[in-house]
């Protein structure tokens, strides 16, 4: 397939606008680069501050040498809905806040903080016990994963 000189010249222009604007790839060096197996990662030890830690290092890679410092403290709260004729509760939601600070350095400045929130919800009319815990711990690795993702897209957005 050809482009046309136009195209061609076009692209061209558009990749030298965005060079000139300041525009720069956010895993580049200066972006999330900069905090790839540089972070240590403080969260709650609690199972779901677990999640939560092993999402933020699936995303960031463990810590070689740490120069950043990335605190997250969480609040997951349950509420349940859709009751039934015989008052069982057909469905559950799990709401999560988590709250996150980023220095440099153990003790140094701030970098950025900020506050990452979701929800996810489960059939808790499940009356097999197993398949209720199953669906719930399921849940709890979707918010895990949801909160996580959403702290390091905001980690992303931050300047130098």
């Amino acid at each position: 397939m050809s482009c046309s000189r136009h195209t061609r010249r076009g692209l061209l222009l558009g990749a030298l606008a965005l060079g000139a604007c300041g525009f720069r790839p956010a895993y580049g060096p200066d972006g999330a680069g900069r905090f790839r197996h540089a972070t240590a990662i403080t969260t709650p030890a609690t199972p779901e501050g677990y999640r939560l830690l092993a999402r933020l290092e699936d995303r960031l890679g463990p810590a070689r040498e740490a120069r950043w410092y990335l605190d997250v403290t969480l609040d997951i709260s349950e509420s349940r809905a859709s009751y039934g004729e015989d008052d069982s509760i057909g469905r559950a939601t799990l709401l999560g806040d988590a709250t996150w600070r980023l220095t440099d350095g153990a003790d140094g400045p701030l970098v950025g903080e900020g506050r990452a929130r979701g929800f996810t919800g489960y059939d808790s009319g499940l009356v097999n016990t197993v398949a209720l815990r199953a669906d719930a711990r399921d849940a709890q690795e979707r918010l895990a994963v949801m909160l996580a993702d959403a702290v390091v897209t905001q980690m992303l957005a931050l300047g130098e």
